[in-house]
């Protein structure tokens, strides 16, 4: 099975190679929307001052655009697309603004903010990829404008620009690597129950509001399965809490060695433990959740020198003939774990009594 990096990969949710999170990229996206068409307004004003009239209008389509799309951002849904779509123009608009005639030599400055902009919003992967070829082609038309250095005085001038240049992809890589890496160590510690290493409570929650979305669209059917370990307390009083411990970690991986890697596995509290099975119905599920049955009863829990018996009751329900939101099928496994327990423990109940 998956660890939580690959299922936030398969869902859509940030890498350490693909920038902020989500909300975090919205909002800055909204700032960086807000702050470029406020400053291309500011230029288009000086562009009609100084007679650029056809330059000034395409800086005013540009400032309401940017402006438009900073009050879309936050409810758009590929944000990844919108980031290109952002970059892209913008650093050809660059390239042509120091292209031109008149273009100050001050006007330069503004290729450093390539590589930033590139790795807060991509990512250190996706935004050397790319940040590098507009920054050779700025510096490839610094070169064609001003030629190659005859004098020491304007070598020093060039190695002083290209050396900022690439320490500014340097540092942002750097930084994008260890705020990536401390992003995803907080996002594991607050998906990811400490004792048995699968999803808590609160991931296991969202992925079942997002199998029911999904199903929804697709309408295909998945499996919500509920298990509790049987006379979970009774190997705590005998043997204390530190086998207690050996054995939620024992269940779990008797589970995590017979599921898919679209399913998803995560401790509800105590000694409960949620499953979801995507794209299965209930007849195709009720024979490996027997296996995962079997797979418990049958293999002792050796802690310490002691061999521990375990078995765990199972109550299954099928979105969406035993409910469509993620409450009523929850509620549905939940009644036929506990019908389970009533019969006797140690078995999987998939459908209500008579």
């Amino acid at each position: 099975m998956r660890s939580l990096n690959d299922r936030n990969r398969a869902e859509g949710q940030p890498s350490e190679n693909s920038g902020l999170a989500n909300a975090d990229q919205r909002s800055l996206l909204r700032l960086i929307f807000l702050a470029t068409g406020i400053t291309l307004g500011f230029f288009c004003v000086l562009q009609a001052l100084e007679g650029r009239y056809l330059l000034a209008t395409f800086e005013l389509a540009a400032t309401a655009l940017l402006l438009w799309a900073s009050g879309r951002i936050t409810v758009a849904r590929n944000v990844t697309l919108w980031v290109y779509v952002y970059l892209l123009p913008l650093f050809c608009f660059l390239i042509y603004i120091l292209s031109m005639p008149g273009a100050s030599v001050t006007a330069f400055v503004w290729v450093y903010l390539v590589p930033m902009v590139s790795y807060l919003l991509l990512g250190r992967k996706a935004g050397f990829v790319l940040a590098a070829p507009f920054i050779t082609v700025a510096t490839g038309s610094y070169l064609l404008r001003y030629g190659i250095p005859e004098g020491p005085s304007g070598w020093i001038d060039l190695g002083n620009a290209v050396l900022c240049g690439l320490l500014v992809i340097v540092f942002m890589h750097l930084y994008e690597v260890r705020r990536a890496g401390a992003q995803r160590a907080l996002q594991d510690m607050a998906e990811t129950d400490a004792l048995t290493g699968v999803a808590n409570r609160g991931y296991f929650q969202s992925s079942l509001e997002r199998s029911v979305n999904a199903a929804n669209r697709s309408q295909l059917p998945f499996v919500l399965v509920i298990l509790d370990v049987d006379l979970f307390k009774e190997v705590n009083d005998r043997w204390g809490h530190d086998a207690g411990d050996a054995a939620l970690q024992h269940i779990c991986r008797c589970l995590l060695g017979r599921l898919r890697e679209t399913d998803v596995i995560g401790r509800l509290g105590g000694e409960e433990f949620g499953i979801l099975l995507a794209n299965t119905d209930r007849d195709a599920a009720m024979p490996l959740v027997e296996d995962l049955r079997e797979s418990i009863a049958s293999t002792c829990l050796s802690h310490e020198h002691i061999n521990i018996a375990l078995s765990a009751t199972f109550g299954l329900a099928q979105w969406p003939v035993d409910g469509e939101s993620p409450s009523m099928l929850y509620r549905s496994a939940d009644r036929r774990l506990y019908q389970g327990k009533a019969r006797g423990r140690n078995q999987l109940v998939s459908r209500d009594e008579a």
